[in-house]
């Protein structure tokens, strides 16, 4: 398929704008206001915000929410989030071919990140570098999508340990976020 313009990193373009403009938004008193005030959708706002949380491009929206969220209970909020965040993924999981993939290699062979290191590890010590700088990933607010392709595309990783990691660091992800939030 060919692209519309001739331009090597476009999502990436795009990721940096929506972290700008959200940046924009959630400084803005009446946003915060707004979102303060969503009493009767806190639950399934948390769940949608985790959602976000888990995609490149939506996840300054969520941060934002989160930060300007007024939770009693981040225990359970991060939980709710979390379980978003792992919903988002295991859709990702089942169609990351449509994914950052694509660029991802593009920045990696334009960089020359191949190290001639990584390739002289044994195999085990190679799948558990991946397992743990994808967790990083995923419970980092950087775009989930690094983290799953390197979970699905570079290790033989079953939905249901996959499901586990992606829920218990998308869960310590958002509660660090809203324990920063709350000092």
């Amino acid at each position: 398929m060919k692209r519309l313009f001739n331009y090597k990193y476009p999502k990436l373009t795009i990721l940096l704008l929506s972290i700008i403009f959200s940046y924009y938004l959630f400084s803005n008193d009446s946003v915060v206001s707004y979102i303060n005030h969503l009493n009767g959708l806190s639950y399934l706002g948390i769940l949608i915000a985790g959602f976000l949380f888990s995609f490149g491009f939506t996840t300054p929206f969520a941060i934002g929410f989160f930060f300007t969220y007024s939770s009693e209970n981040i225990l359970l909020t991060a939980i709710i989030g979390g379980f978003g965040a792992l919903l988002a993924d295991i859709t990702r999981f089942k169609l990351i071919k449509i994914s950052f993939m694509d660029e991802f290699k593009r920045l990696e062979k334009d960089m020359k990140l191949k190290s001639h290191f990584y390739y002289k590890l044994n195999s085990k010590l190679k799948a558990y570098l991946t397992f743990f700088f994808a967790g990083i990933i995923i419970a980092s607010p950087l775009p989930d999508e690094l983290g799953v392709a390197l979970l699905s595309g570079f290790t033989k990783i079953n939905i249901y340990l996959f499901s586990i990691i992606s829920f218990s660091m998308n869960f310590l992800g958002i509660l660090t976020m809203l324990y920063l939030a709350s000092l």
